[in-house]
């Protein structure tokens, strides 16, 4: 048996430890019973930022965009790479109009920009507009 990992719930906010081996049966958290993994790219917040880039397991894909952008138009193949990649990386997505401070703490200076953390530390950044074959295969070259 494998150690355990730290899986933040989606919905809730809650640090679940889940066996590693175990990510792959649809964990659900402990405190509000909804999956752990949906396939969905999770909503991050100034509030829950912090919680979900340092206490997660499993590396965190953070899409930062804008309402303003066009960029929303990568949207939903995010959303399709995150079902592709689910349990082995969290895809978010953070929209800095709404929390400025972050998206100035992370030097984002162009939208969209996707990063990647894992423990708590930035390993991979990339800017531009990605299709989910593009965005996969990044990810993959960076782990």
């Amino acid at each position: 048996m494998s150690n355990p990992i730290n899986l933040v719930c989606p919905a809730c906010g809650v640090t679940n430890r889940i066996p590693a081996e175990r990510t792959a049966d649809h964990p659900k958290c402990g405190k509000c019973g909804d999956p752990l993994f949906n396939g969905h790219p999770t909503e991050l917040t100034g509030a829950n930022f912090g919680k979900h880039i340092s206490r997660n397991g499993i590396p965190v894909l953070v899409d930062f965009w804008a309402p303003w952008c066009a960029c929303r138009m990568m949207a939903p193949a995010f959303a399709q790479a995150a079902a592709q990649m689910e349990p082995q990386v969290r895809f978010a997505k953070l929209n800095t109009e709404d929390h400025q401070m972050i998206g100035a703490q992370y030097g984002i200076r162009s939208i969209p920009t996707m990063a990647l953390f894992r423990d708590g530390k930035e390993i991979g950044r990339i800017s531009g507009a990605m299709g989910a074959a593009d965005i996969v295969r990044w990810v993959n070259s960076q782990l």
